[in-house]
C-alpha cells in the first residue's frame, strides 16, 4: 500500500512549499502548493489540470497527515463535490447506519456519533453523512477493517490519528466513516466543533458561507475543498474551545 499516483521525481515548488509549511504550519495548504506550481505558467492555481492537482496533492498528503497512505484500488474518478439544502431526513439516514455498524463492530465501538455538516440541523452540506467510530487502539486494524467493510464500505486512507471509509467505485456515495481512538484530540476536536455549530447561529452562518464559497471553485478538488474552509474551521474550534473552558 502506498500514496496512489505519487510523482516519481519531486518538483522544485514541492520542495518549497514544505519550507514555507515548516515555517507557518497548517495556514500553508495545498492551495499555496498549486499556486506556487501555476503562477509562472500565468495560471490560477484552480487552472491547473486537475490530474496534476491530485499528484501534487498526493505527494505532500504525509506532510499534512503523518503517516497517510491510500490502500490499492480504492480511487473513485469523477466525483465532484455538491452543497445542498440540510435536509430532515439526514437523522434517519444517520440512525440506520449507526445500526449497521454497531451490529457489525459490537464492542469493538467504544462510540459511534453522527459529525460534520450533516449532523447541524439547518446547515447546507454535502449529502453524505459522516460518522465517527471511537476504538480502543486504532493501530490494531484487524479488529475493524473488515467489520466495517462487511457492510459495504471499503478503507481508502490511514493515517497517525484515523482512518478513512467510504463506499467503493461503481456505488453511490452517500456515508464516510472516520475511526479514531477513544478520547484523542481527534475525537475530542470533531465533536466539539459539532456541538459548537450546533449551540451557535452564527458560527453555522460563517461555516456555510466559506462553503459555498469553497465549492465553487473547488467542486472536483476534494483536498483543496477542505483547506479553503480551513482558516475558518480553525477559527470555530478555537472559539469552541474558549467557550468549553468557560
Amino acid at each position: 500500500m502506498g500514496s496512489e499516483g505519487a510523482m516519481e521525481s519531486e518538483p522544485p515548488e514541492v520542495h518549497q512549499w514544505r519550507m514555507l509549511r515548516e515555517a507557518a504550519g497548517a495556514d500553508v495548504t495545498i492551495i499555496d502548493l498549486y499556486e506556487l506550481v501555476a503562477r509562472p505558467r500565468g495560471l490560477a492555481p484552480h487552472d491547473l489540470p486537475l490530474a496534476e492537482r491530485v499528484a501534487l496533492a498526493r505527494s505532500v498528503m504525509p506532510d499534512v497527515w503523518p503517516g497517510f497512505e491510500t490502500t490499492g484500488g480504492s480511487s473513485r474518478l469523477g466525483d465532484r463535490i455538491e452543497i445542498v439544502a440540510y435536509d430532515d431526513d439526514w437523522p434517519r439516514r444517520y440512525d440506520w447506519w449507526h445500526d449497521m455498524l454497531s451490529r457489525s463492530l459490537g464492542s469493538v465501538a467504544q462510540r459511534i456519533e453522527h459529525v460534520g455538516s450533516t449532523a447541524i440541523p439547518g446547515l447546507p452540506a454535502k449529502p453524505i453523512i459522516d460518522i465517527q467510530v471511537s476504538v480502543a487502539d486504532l493501530a490494531d486494524e484487524p479488529a475493524y477493517v473488515n467489520r466495517i467493510e462487511a457492510v459495504g464500505l471499503q478503507l481508502r486512507s490511514r493515517d497517525d490519528l484515523h482512518r478513512f471509509f467510504r463506499q467503493p467505485a461503481g456505488t453511490p456515495r452517500v456515508v464516510h466513516v472516520h475511526v479514531c481512538a477513544v478520547g484523542s484530540p481527534w475525537e475530542r476536536d470533531h465533536l466539539l466543533f459539532r456541538d459548537h455549530l450546533r449551540a451557535e447561529p452564527d458560527a453555522r452562518a460563517a461555516y456555510a458561507a466559506v462553503k459555498y464559497q469553497a465549492v465553487s471553485r473547488w467542486a472536483d478538488d476534494g483536498w483543496a475543498y477542505t483547506d479553503a474552509k480551513g482558516e475558518v474551521i480553525r477559527g470555530l474550534i478555537a472559539a469552541a474551545r474558549r467557550d468549553r473552558a468557560r
